[in-house]
């Protein structure tokens, strides 16, 4: 199986053009590839195949195969992989996804590749029910009158201490504290996993740690479902900015400081997405037997 490793800021997954490349077990061979020491390394797989409805799908595979909807990151190495693999030649492209059709604006450097992407990753998701959420699970006096309000600063107990969260979907499920104890000491191999199986989120959930350094400033450290701790998360950098604005905490336009580099995410009020920026980085090429 011929594969192409890239990152997106440290979050990075192992490439196969499903044009030319039958992968019949693909979550199994996630975890295989992902393997640190056994396979190739990575947070997780990404098959670019042939769509109907769009320029190109992303069928996504998490580290421990489980299938991800949408990932902010690897969608942007997949329009650098198409563009720089002469799969196309437009510098604005629809992904179909299981979270629905992204658009990527292109951007290239002065070696005619592409340097960083633009991604349009639609509206935040804030009805509970659809992030999901089960409020039938929310600590007494933390469940709202209408069930249909966004959840934001709910407190909630989670292992021994409790929390205040806010909940959005992305096109997948994200848990966002904002907080003001310094989230580098934390101990994220052991918090993490209790909010990513917390009978709270049927699917499990994306839990971004994040502390507000300025209006327009998030630092920010993510554990996903899935994979554990990873360098970056785009789709958790935008639930972040949103959180943040809704705690009235943080500016529409922002940066969000993670552990493998920064995003830049906007919030466009008008028409409510979510707009995020960032690199993409070809690592190397190479055959799985």
């Amino acid at each position: 199986m011929r594969f192409t490793k890239m990152q997106g800021i440290g979050n990075d997954y192992i490439y196969v053009d499903g044009g030319k490349e039958l992968v019949p077990n693909a979550s199994e061979m996630a975890v295989r590839v992902s393997d640190r020491h056994f396979g190739v390394g990575s947070d997780g797989l990404i098959l670019i195949n042939p769509s109907e409805s769009a320029d190109f799908e992303m069928e996504m595979y998490n580290a421990d195969g489980s299938r991800g909807k949408m990932c902010g990151n690897g969608i942007r190495c997949v329009g650098k992989y198409v563009y720089d693999h002469g799969l196309t030649d437009k510098t604005v492209l629809r992904i179909g996804t299981l979270s629905g059709i992204k658009t990527l604006q292109l951007s290239l450097g002065d070696d005619g590749k592409v340097s960083s992407v633009r991604v349009d990753m639609g509206e935040a998701i804030l009805t509970p029910s659809e992030i999901p959420v089960d409020l039938s699970l929310l600590d007494a006096g933390s469940r709202p009158e209408d069930p249909g309000a966004p959840l934001v600063r709910v407190r909630q107990q989670f292992g021994e201490r409790p929390f205040e969260i806010t909940c959005v979907s992305m096109g997948n499920p994200h848990c966002v504290l904002c907080l003001k104890e310094e989230i580098a000491s934390l101990k994220l191999e052991d918090i993490g996993p209790v909010f990513e199986h917390a009978p709270l989120f049927p699917e499990g959930v994306n839990t971004e740690f994040i502390n507000v350094l300025s209006r327009d400033h998030l630092a920010m450290r993510v554990w996903e479902r899935g994979s554990g701790e990873t360098q970056a998360c785009g789709t958790g950098a935008c639930a972040a900015a949103v959180a943040a604005v809704l705690n009235g905490l943080a500016d529409r336009s922002l940066t969000v400081s993670l552990l493998g580099g920064n995003l830049e995410i906007e919030w466009d009020e008008s028409s409510g997405h979510v707009f995020m920026t960032g690199p993409a980085v070809e690592v190397f090429s190479g055959t799985f037997e």
